[in-house]
């Protein structure tokens, strides 16, 4: 890692993030209404003057499922050379899935944003690298889903990455079993999509734990996925109760994200709290007038980005429930607000990184 990138991304009280953030989205506001003549259209709609505001709270939001209807780009190039990719998010047999432009600035400016995230939880030293999925779904570079990103994403973290998944999504015992003689011995991570590493790992030893591998040094870092879960009553404490139990595993951290906004994820702390790095916020929106909820009252997640400048996806309004639990207080020191993501409302469609693979 470079020195730039051991910057730590909590630091912003939150009258100093207010000021940035306002800052910072006003003017990308302004910047995909003069590149994205379908957001313009939206904002006129609106009657939305970027002029008159001064709280990025005001700023309008898009829903998230329109990623999925409209082709939303502010980028001024569709060169594949020049580094222009297109993200998919998951989606069931027969669901749309949306569809993210992503120029070179916006993926190095993601890149930047994950890097400084994830230094702060795993520290400077890039780590021998397990990955519960499977190789096929990285070898697509230019056209790739939300489960490609988030490896190639975390791989900035890892050396000698191994899948522990045969392309048949079958548990490659070897390929473990090898890296683990070679690794197993210091920390190591382990990275991969929730209900993957339940059902893909964890199911397979769950009633006979005496033949798991240990993997005490491993820190596990998931995302994505907990639909299916919540569907069979796993818990987030049952979840890293289960993997302890079984696999020896004591560092587990979660982690809140999606694909129309690559980058900007919400890491789980030591406390088990969400949080909002420098470049992002999340607030909570009521189901009835949209209006900001108070902390601790549960309402639609609205996620803020200052990252997305190919598409705009700078300030979304998702399907998921949460509530802000605390703002530059929690525990782990960590400045920025902190919250709790409860589910999918009502009648939302699923999807998700990872709880649509399904045999």
């Amino acid at each position: 890692m470079t020195k730039e990138a051991a910057i730590f991304p909590y630091s912003l009280s939150k009258a100093d993030k207010d000021t940035t953030l306002t800052g910072s989205l006003v003017a990308l506001s302004q910047y995909h209404k003069e590149n994205c003549a379908a957001y313009a259209r939206i904002l006129s709609s609106m009657g939305i003057d970027l002029d008159n505001i001064s709280d990025y709270r005001s700023l309008p939001f898009l829903p998230v499922g329109i990623f999925k209807r409209m082709a939303l780009t502010s980028s001024r190039t569709t060169d594949v050379d020049g580094g222009y990719k297109l993200l998919t998010s998951s989606g069931t047999t027969g669901q749309s899935v949306s569809q993210i432009f992503l120029d070179g600035e916006t993926r190095s400016a993601q890149q930047k944003a994950l890097a400084e995230i994830g230094v702060n939880f795993l520290g400077e030293k890039r780590l021998p690298m397990l990955v519960i999925d499977c190789p096929g779904t990285v070898k697509d570079r230019t056209r790739f889903s939300a489960r490609t990103a988030g490896i190639l994403g975390f791989s900035l973290f890892g050396v000698h990455r191994t899948f522990a998944l045969t392309d048949d999504m079958e548990l490659d015992k070897e390929a473990i079993d090898e890296f683990l003689s070679k690794y197993g011995g210091e920390p190591f991570l382990i990275f991969g999509f929730t209900f993957m590493i339940w059902k893909y790992l964890y199911l397979i030893y769950a009633d006979n734990p005496q033949m798991a591998p240990d993997l005490s040094n491993a820190v596990l870092i998931h995302g994505g996925g907990w639909k299916k879960l919540s569907d069979q009553a796993v818990s987030k404490e049952e979840y890293k109760s289960a993997l302890r139990d079984v696999f020896k595993i004591n560092r587990v951290h979660d982690y809140y994200g999606m694909a129309e906004q690559a980058g900007s994820i919400f890491m789980e702390c030591e406390c088990g709290h969400l949080h909002c790095s420098d470049y992002s916020d999340v607030l909570i929106r009521r189901h009835t007038d949209f209006s900001l909820c108070e902390q601790g009252e549960r309402g639609l997640i609205q996620v803020i980005s200052t990252i997305p400048k190919s598409y705009p996806g700078h300030s979304i309004l998702t399907e998921d429930e949460g509530a802000i639990l605390g703002t530059d207080d929690c525990p782990c020191g960590r400045k920025g607000s902190y919250f709790e993501v409860y589910g999918r409302i009502a009648k939302a469609q699923l999807r998700g990184c990872s709880d649509v693979y399904d045999n």
